[in-house]
């Protein structure tokens, strides 16, 4: 089972050092880790540190790490996959990124409320280096399942990124578009409102249908 654990510290060198070997010596394995100074209210300054832990003695840790001089809160959490779920990350231009985002969250809302967590990125960016080093980046974003780019014109460096991003797992679904991002995405649909929904039955655990299964069609 995986625990979540939230911390609030000194920001300072060597925190994440001490925090992570008493998870360590208490036989926890860190499954998600995230650090960041806190900009605004009442701790703006300190350092949130947060872990997704599976196994070891998570009483002892937190006992442990409440000792600790620098540490001035502690406490569990729920893991993100309770909270927001798997995530769809949708790109490119501004007004068809609207469009496949009322198909994805209409989608995403009939299936949270039957119990699933399903939550939908959105970000209209243009400019081929801009789109680009989005996607990369998609494959460092925790619990993305499936990218949805829209737009009218795309290729190049886009192309070549969704490429690895296929090649570490991530689907990836293209409005029909000029350029090569269609040519080398897992399909392609031509109403945006569609391909909204069609990511989010993809992620789901209930919906009946898999890419896999039209992977290179063009609808």
């Amino acid at each position: 089972m995986i625990r979540g654990l939230r911390i609030i510290a000194e920001n300072k060198v060597g925190v994440l050092r001490d925090l992570t070997r008493i998870i360590a010596d208490e036989g926890g394995n860190i499954q998600y880790a995230q650090s960041f100074p806190i900009r605004f209210g009442e701790h703006s300054g300190k350092a949130l540190v947060y872990f997704e832990i599976e196994d070891g003695n998570f009483e002892q840790m937190l006992e442990k790490i409440k000792k600790l001089e620098f540490v001035l809160e502690v406490e569990e959490e729920k893991p993100f996959e309770q909270v927001y779920g798997k995530r769809v990350i949708i790109l490119g231009g501004g007004a068809l990124v609207s469009q496949v985002a009322i198909g994805a969250i209409s989608e995403a809302d009939r299936h949270n409320l039957r119990g699933e967590r399903i939550s939908v990125d959105t970000m209209p960016i243009v400019g081929e280096e801009e789109i680009a080093e989005a996607v990369k980046a998609v494959a460092r974003l925790h619990r993305a399942e499936v990218l949805v780019l829209a737009g009218g014109l795309m290729g190049g460096k886009i192309a070549e990124e969704v490429k690895k991003l296929r090649r570490r797992g991530i689907r990836v679904i293209s409005l029909n578009m000029f350029g090569s991002v269609p040519d080398v995405s897992d399909v392609v649909i031509s109403d945006p409102v569609m391909a909204g929904t069609i990511a989010v039955m993809h992620i789901s655990d209930r919906a009946k249908f898999d890419l896999e299964k039209v992977k290179g069609r063009r609808v």
